[in-house]
């Protein structure tokens, strides 16, 4: 039951902030302002030094505030592992890596591995595999979404990375079940500068994923 909760968070969440850093207290930090900006989904990379201090942190502190806080940049089922001691409530992957699947589902955590081929997504959805993340989706146009969902309507597709809040409009219209975004959430802070600008971007994230929902709803 707890696995349908966090999907279900998911879905509603609609935008998952992919956090990076040079350190686990930038990390928090930029988490923080995120979620200040209406995010309810927080992916730290495993590439932030101390990743696992910020998931145990951030967990801790986000747990009566309906957020929830995933580990990214998973590359095998021991740092899968780790993550979900550390409280991550799920695990998103570059690629397909099958045993970092199996070890997810053996824990009843959604897991989330990247995938871009047909060919790979229908091996995720065989694996198991709860969402699928399309990476880069800038390297993509939303049109390949409304392609894959023809063979494969069943599959949940979250693409991740260059997406701006302009377009999270047409990734949604595409049948996006949610969308994944990094670099697009700092941008414009200035090292040293003023931190707030994450939470107005999460803010204009979330009101054009909002109002991308309720325009398919009107539909």
């Amino acid at each position: 039951m707890k696995k349908l909760k966090t999907l279900q968070s998911l879905m509603e969440a609609g935008v998952v902030a992919v956090v990076r850093g040079r350190s686990a207290e930038e990390a928090i930090n930029i988490s923080r302002h995120a979620i200040n900006g209406g995010i309810r989904a927080v992916e730290i990379a495993m590439t932030v030094p101390n990743a696992l201090n910020a998931i145990d942190s951030l967990t801790a502190e986000c747990a009566s505030e309906g957020v929830v806080i995933g580990a990214g940049s998973v590359l095998d089922p021991e740092t899968a592992r780790a993550a979900i001691l550390c409280g991550a409530e799920f695990i998103v992957s570059p690629g397909l890596y099958e045993n970092t699947v199996i070890l997810c589902n053996r824990y009843r955590v959604p897991v989330i591995p990247g995938a871009v081929t047909l060919r790979e997504m229908q091996k995720a959805l065989e694996m198991g595999a709860d969402i699928i993340k399309l990476f880069p989706a800038n390297q993509f146009s939303p049109s390949l979404l409304r392609a894959v969902k023809g063979p494969l309507p069943q599959a949940n597709l979250m693409p991740t990375g260059g997406i701006t809040p302009e377009r999270v409009g047409e990734w949604i219209a595409a049948g996006a079940t949610a969308v994944g975004v990094g670099s697009e959430l700092t941008k414009g802070m200035a090292p040293g500068g003023d931190d707030a600008v994450i939470a107005k971007r999460a803010s204009l994230f979330m009101r054009a994923y909002r109002e991308a929902k309720q325009n398919a709803a009107n539909q």
